[in-house]
């Protein structure tokens, strides 16, 4: 129904399973890398516990498709079963023929022959158990049982359970403390983190066909509160606040829609923080507001007279106007139309016409000499014409140490969202582009109205690994260490191999740039070096940009 409207090829938040949309957080690695370490162990179980929606299928549908090819998997997928009924399961899903109305001792012997004549052909069998908190204790035991064949050196069955934190409340029984003890490896798999979220969202949104953000920041934090982290619940709170936003005409999604999503999907009334207070604070803050703005701005008055050739007083050609600090202070505010200056109309007006975000993407592609094609996203726009889109969460120290023109994501007085283009930049000032109009805006005023999130455009290499790790050829670890010394303005080191002294060095580069740093440039750590090393392009400043 929306994806039209929001530049979507499939419905990116729908719950069914789809490998395309495979998310791995840092977590969802952690918990791959115990599954695959219990596997590699000797012992015969391993365990995955997390709540419901955490994500624990993706985990063992990720792990079955990095068992080698000389394994035999059995998934149950219903455990509620008798002692018998579990092992004419595993028989089925392992093909292993048996008569009719078999016993317990006869499904028993078929699965050692058929573990034991593995082994001789060298190859592994492992069962995998979902919803294993549903085990009664005495299946658990009997599953003890059959991973007492073993031979000198390994087990001939190996066992995952996967369940709810349940699961282990249950192995802690007396009764099952001998299977407790062969447990080799155990995770438990936490939500996910706010930042996470918002890693994951957009995620789905490009592989759905959308690579421009359409959550805005505060939408993320209420994702983070109103799913707690929980993969599925995230999916549904998004699909409804797509909904919403399809319904209003809207973009970005924010706040206010996932907290009506929330109400829906969680079935209770989400009340606003705050709501019972602001209208007497508000009350309060308008009256303060108009006394300091309007000391604020006969000050500024005067200063001009003395100062004329100031930077923040500079009229700029082709309808770029010049805006001081406490004009716009003054502009956000529902002061009286008659107490506003020209400057501070203009700015207003500007803020007003800039609640659209498709202006501000439209004003980033002609900086690069590109137009927004029609039916298209600015994204999908920008690589119709041999652009790349890039997202970066910063500051504006962030901002001015990419030293690219970029989209940026505001809020007003109200926390109302409008969207600019920065432009360029003349030390603590910035040219800012709202709607039709330019205007030198300086630092505290920008510091005070970015939300955090920006979005610009670049020209990628033709070619660029996926990633750079210690296993890389020698020629990519030589361009990391190379890249990183440009970017830091030090000569390169000759290396050979991925030594501890790059290893540092790439991860202060991660530490600085809000990536995680584990020492491995992958796809963000590529994008953010080549970002610096490109000589491709508009600039904000001509000698900026250094890390």
């Amino acid at each position: 129904m929306y994806k039209a409207f929001y530049g979507l090829n499939d419905n990116p938040f729908s719950i069914a399973p789809n490998p395309h949309y495979l998310f791995l957080s840092d977590r969802h690695r952690e918990a791959l890398a115990h599954l695959t370490y219990g596997l590699g162990e000797t012992g015969g179980f391993v365990l995955l516990t997390g709540e419901v929606g955490t994500g624990k299928t993706t985990v063992s549908r990720c792990l079955l498709n990095q068992l080698p090819e000389n394994t035999d998997t059995a998934f149950i997928l219903n455990p509620s079963l008798t002692e018998l009924e579990l092992l004419a399961t595993l028989c089925d899903e392992l093909n292993i023929t048996y008569g009719e109305s078999p016993t317990l001792k006869q499904l028993t012997d078929r699965l050692s022959q058929f573990l034991l004549a593995n082994h001789e052909k060298g190859r592994n069998t492992v069962l995998i158990i979902d919803e294993a908190q549903h085990l009664r204790a005495d299946v658990l035991e009997q599953l003890r049982l059959l991973t007492n064949l073993e031979t000198d050196t390994k087990k001939l069955l190996q066992v995952i359970l996967i369940g709810q934190p349940e699961l282990q409340q249950l192995l802690k029984r007396q009764e099952l403390r001998q299977l407790a003890q062969r447990i080799t490896a155990r995770y438990h798999l936490l939500p996910l983190t706010e930042q996470e979220i918002a890693l994951y969202v957009q995620h789905r949104l490009q592989v759905g066909g959308r690579h421009e953000p359409l959550f805005h920041r505060s939408a993320i934090k209420a994702l983070h509160k109103y799913s707690g982290g929980i993969p599925r619940l995230i999916n549904l709170l998004c699909e409804r606040a797509l909904m919403a936003g399809y319904a209003q005409s809207k973009v970005p999604i924010d706040a206010k829609m996932v907290r009506t999503a929330a109400s829906e999907v969680l079935g209770e009334e989400i009340k606003q923080e705050g709501s019972l207070l602001w209208p007497s604070l508000a009350a309060v803050a308008v009256g303060i507001t108009f006394a300091g703005a309007f000391y604020l701005f006969n000050q500024q008055q005067v200063n001009q007279q003395q100062s004329p050739n100031s930077p923040s007083e500079t009229v700029i050609a082709n309808e770029q106007k010049s805006v001081t600090p406490s004009a716009m202070q003054q502009a956000d505010k529902p002061a009286p139309q008659k107490s506003l200056s020209a400057s501070q109309q203009v700015l207003r007006s500007a803020i007003e016409q800039s609640r659209s975000i498709d202006t501000a993407y439209a004003a980033i592609l002609g900086l690069w000499g590109k137009s927004p094609y029609i039916g298209l996203t600015a994204c999908q726009s920008a690589q119709q014409q041999g652009l790349d889109c890039f997202q970066q969460q910063g500051n504006w120290h962030s901002l001015v140490r990419l030293n690219y023109p970029a989209v940026v994501y505001l809020v007003d007085d109200a926390q109302q969202p409008f969207y600019g283009t920065v432009v360029s930049r003349q030390g603590e000032q910035l040219l800012l582009q709202l709607s039709e109009q330019q205007l030198w805006v300086d630092r505290e005023w920008f510091t005070r109205h970015f939300s955090g999130t920006m979005e610009l455009l670049w020209q990628a290499p033709p070619y660029q690994p996926k990633e750079i790790g210690k296993g890389a050829p020698a020629t990519q670890i030589q361009w990391l260490e190379n890249a990183l010394a440009h970017i830091q303005d030090k000569s390169p080191r000759l290396v050979s191999h991925f030594d501890d002294e790059l290893e540092q060095s790439l991860k202060a580069f991660q530490r600085q740039h809000g990536l995680r740093a584990d020492a491995i440039a992958g796809n963000q750590t590529l994008v953010q070096l080549n970002l610096y090393l490109s000589d491709k392009g508009p600039r904000l400043q001509e000698s900026g940009g250094r890390y």
